[in-house]
């Protein structure tokens, strides 16, 4: 009877985790973050990817913990800020990077950037779930749970994001750079746009 309600929990919060990150109404500056990081790939740039995803999930995993747990407290309308200022900054950056070449090996700038944001992701991340535990103390099962959750939804959203690329450049035969661009610009004006209202 205890492992069926912790597996019930687990799931509770694994589908949280799940459902903030595929929120396209209250979590789409998420998404979009993700979708800046993975503009410049293909889909046969999925390792790379992949560590990035993995890189993006260990920042913000750190940070929530820290600020779920009341460690680290940091003022919410700041990182409310930071959030699509990380968004613009890796948008940006890619409209002066080189094409990333599938069998291109060694580390890359865009890991550090997943890391490092992801850091900041996580407190915003953080605000919402202590909103959900209220007064629970026992958090560590919670946390894993939508950590996981919010894993699995990132690579849904990297799912579908490479799925429409495949489509236009390798189906359709859209120029790789133009759509990079497109895109990267894209996110780009609607960070700025979130900046602007959250200043």
């Amino acid at each position: 009877m205890v492992q069926l309600c912790a597996m019930s929990e687990f799931s509770l919060y694994f589908g949280l985790g799940k459902d903030h990150i595929l929120d396209y109404v209250n979590g789409y500056d998420h998404i979009l973050f993700v979708l800046a990081l993975c503009a410049v790939y293909l889909i046969r740039d999925w390792k790379k990817i992949l560590i990035l995803v993995t890189a993006f999930t260990i920042g913000h995993s750190i940070t929530l913990a820290l600020a779920t747990l009341k460690i680290v407290t940091v003022n919410a309308q700041l990182i409310e800020f930071l959030i699509p200022l990380t968004i613009f900054i890796t948008a940006v950056s890619n409209l002066f990077k080189k094409e990333v070449l599938s069998n291109e090996k060694g580390f890359q700038v865009n890991y550090l950037f997943a890391v490092f944001f992801g850091l900041i992701h996580g407190l915003g991340f953080s605000n919402y779930l202590r909103a959900i535990l209220g007064k629970d103390q026992s958090i560590l099962s919670q946390l894993l749970a939508f950590n996981l959750g919010l894993e699995f939804g990132q690579i849904i959203v990297v799912a579908i994001f490479l799925s429409f690329s495949f489509l236009l450049v390798d189906f359709l035969k859209v120029n790789r750079r133009d759509w990079k661009l497109v895109l990267s610009s894209a996110i780009a004006g609607i960070a700025l746009i979130l900046m602007k209202d959250r200043l």
